[in-house]
C-alpha cells in the first residue's frame, strides 16, 4: 500500500504512540496515508478509537508477531 509518511513508535508505551500519531497527522495533507509501526498491544484499541474520534480512516491494520502496523488516511478538510 502506498503511503506518504511513516511513524515508528516501536518500543514506546501508551500514551506515547497516540500522542506522536496526533502530531504526525497534523503535518499531513488531507487524504495522505501514514503508516504506523508499533509494539504496544494497547495500540490495537487506541489507534482505531483515535481514528474514529477524529474522523480519520483506518485503511488497514496488520500484526506480525509482536509488531503492529496501521495505515491511516487523514480526513478531508
Amino acid at each position: 500500500m502506498e503511503y506518504q509518511a511513516v511513524l515508528d513508535a516501536t518500543d514506546l508505551l501508551c500514551p506515547e504512540p497516540v500522542m506522536m500519531l496526533h502530531v504526525e497527522m497534523r503535518k499531513m495533507a488531507a487524504k495522505d496515508i501514514l503508516k504506523v509501526i508499533a509494539t504496544d498491544p494497547s495500540t490495537t484499541r487506541d489507534i482505531p478509537k483515535f481514528c474514529q474520534f477524529l474522523g480519520h480512516t483506518l485503511v488497514k491494520q496488520e500484526q506480525e508477531g509482536s509488531v503492529y502496523y496501521y495505515w491511516i488516511e487523514k480526513k478531508s478538510s
